[in-house]
């Protein structure tokens, strides 16, 4: 059997610490293209089963689907996470249905999380320290070098007043359906106004990091090797 020698050795130890660390992209933190699938379930559940049976019926199908998701996950092999996430999130909007007894109530927490969320990126942005840019470059470990030149903090200023429009519609398109007593309705926007919007938004936030990253090399603030 071909044992390799030292220097082999050490060569290829220097070429793993020399590749580029891989961070994992929004989709594969929210469990790839089917944890994205299976986040929408319980809300479909909740909004199908409360047609069909009432409000205990859709609490108790919304909890099963997503118990049964992280089942799923867990016999897979797969990556649990998202589905606790989900879990603990059902959980808590059926309990907060139980609660007051109004099926719409379901969604009563993603609504104010949708309005708290465009906030907090507003005031970001007039504080100067633009939520998108703290978020990616501390992800990145890039700290906040950026934040010493005016462009950079503009092409972040822009993603994160995109992340904000996105909470924001979020919030109001969801709001007039809580208001009008339309839980399919609620069902639908919360489905479709959940990760494809913010995968469009994320989209512009990496331009934002790429166009500053291009600009700060330019100008000498971050080195040109780093990317």
């Amino acid at each position: 059997m071909k044992t390799k020698n030292f220097l082999e050795t050490e060569s290829d130890t220097r070429a793993e610490q020399a590749a580029p660390q891989q961070h994992p992209s929004v989709l594969d933190q929210a469990g790839g293209t089917t944890g994205v699938i299976y986040s929408s379930l319980p809300a479909v559940a909740f909004v199908v089963a409360n047609s069909a049976g009432g409000m205990k019926v859709a609490v108790i199908a919304a909890l099963a689907v997503a118990v049964a998701i992280g089942v799923v996950r867990l016999v897979r092999k797969e990556s649990v996470q998202p589905a606790i996430s989900g879990v603990f999130g059902v959980a808590i909007a059926a309990g907060v249905v139980w609660f007051t007894g109004s099926a719409k109530d379901y969604f009563l927490i993603g609504i104010w999380a949708s309005l708290a969320g465009a906030i907090a990126f507003l005031i970001s942005v007039v504080v100067r320290w633009p939520l998108a840019g703290v978020l990616w470059n501390a992800a990145t470990g890039k700290g906040n070098v950026w934040r010493a030149d005016k462009r950079s903090r503009l092409y972040y200023d822009s993603a994160t007043l995109v992340l904000a429009t996105v909470f924001g519609a979020r919030f109001a398109v969801q709001q007039y359906f809580y208001e009008t007593d339309q839980v399919g309705s609620l069902g639908f926007a919360k489905i479709a106004m959940g990760f494809p919007l913010l995968a469009l938004a994320f989209l512009v936030v990496a331009w934002a990091a790429r166009s500053s990253n291009k600009r700060l090399k330019a100008i000498g603030l971050l080195p040109a090797k780093r990317g």
